[in-house]
């Protein structure tokens, strides 16, 4: 089976400004679904619209602040966008499953082996998994996060061949000016004179370079034009690409994206060069100090002697066993720790 496809649509692409799904933009991208499907590539969507889409079955005209209606839009918004990959990939005779994941899927490493195994079985069968945030029980993705990052996320999960962000603009713009180069586009959108930096291209640049340290090609590509999917895969489309950096092992790749860090651990420099040059595992003897508690199998950071985290790790032992920095004892070892750019 080749590798994956993984293609993100963000709200404003499936639903419209009166709260109803854009019929015909979907079943455009269903049917360059069914053609990659059939060639062999298995497609995975991640898919906004849970939310806007109920909404109007609310009959609310604006975005509610309150966490319990937002969770009610998301519940009662996620049947109707799930019918309407349905009513859009059926004509090809494929089967949209739905995958609904929270953060605690990604961060825990059994879970997250359970999430990738069910979507290969899905690929093997031809059914072409429909992902969102599982908002209804999870804050996080309403209150701080995004489609965009959970995008990148499955994309690692699955090894995905290529990612596809797409958008309601060609790619990343920079005074109205396409930026087709990916290395140049955090300036363009973090610069200190333009306005780009708040909005939603902040978070697809992010979700981009992600999944290219992943070693996963990304392009941020306008999902409304004719052939978007299609000329994105290819490389022909109008978009910002950005260019894969060399892949790690699955298990790396986790640690160093999904884990989630519950403190910080600061070693002394005979530690840090050992750590990064030498491949050795993180000993108590080289511990200066810590910011926060964990407990062994929690994720932490290694930080240098400079302030700089270097390396991210799964503790070996909990925090107090690290107090007087004990002769012998393991903090991290080796083959539980990856190196940060």
């Amino acid at each position: 089976m080749k590798r994956p496809l993984v293609v993100k649509l963000g709200s404003s692409l499936v639903v419209d400004a009166r709260g109803r799904t854009r019929r015909a933009l979907l079943r455009a991208r269903a049917a360059e679904i069914a053609e990659f499907v059939a060639a062999g590539t298995p497609v995975c969507v991640v898919s906004s619209g849970a939310i806007a889409l109920g909404l109007r079955r609310l009959d609310v005209a604006r975005r509610p602040t309150s966490l319990p209606r937002l969770q009610a839009a998301s519940a009662l918004g996620q049947a109707a966008l799930q019918r309407s990959w349905q009513d859009a990939l059926a004509p090809h005779g494929l089967e949209a499953a739905q995958i609904l994941l929270t953060s605690a899927e990604i961060a825990d490493r059994r879970t997250y082996i359970n999430v990738r195994n069910a979507l290969a079985a899905l690929f093997a069968l031809g059914a072409v998994p429909v992902v969102n945030e599982n908002d209804a029980t999870s804050t996080d993705e309403i209150t701080f996060g995004d489609n965009d990052a959970l995008a990148a996320q499955v994309a690692v999960l699955v090894r995905a061949r290529l990612l596809v962000l797409l958008t309601s603009v060609p790619g990343v713009l920079h005074d109205g000016v396409l930026i087709e180069n990916g290395a140049c586009a955090r300036l363009a959108v973090l610069g200190p004179s333009d306005p780009l930096g708040r909005g939603g291209m902040e978070s697809k640049v992010a979700a981009a370079e992600l999944a290219a340290g992943a070693g996963i090609p990304t392009v941020i590509a306008d999902g409304a034009a004719e052939g978007a999917l299609e000329r994105a895969a290819a490389g022909s489309a109008a978009g910002t690409r950005f260019a894969a950096a060399e892949g790690a092992s699955a298990f790396k790749l986790w640690l160093r994206h999904g884990k989630r860090v519950s403190a910080r651990v600061h070693v002394d420099e005979g530690a840090r060069r050992a750590i990064v040059a030498g491949g050795a595992s993180l000993l108590a003897v080289g511990v200066t100090g810590r910011e926060g508690e964990f407990r062994a199998g929690d994720g932490i950071d290694l930080v240098g002697p400079d302030g700089t985290v270097f390396a991210r790790g799964i503790a070996s032992v909990d925090a107090a066993d690290l107090d007087g920095r004990p002769a012998g004892v393991e903090a991290v070892h080796r083959g539980r720790l990856v190196l940060l750019a």
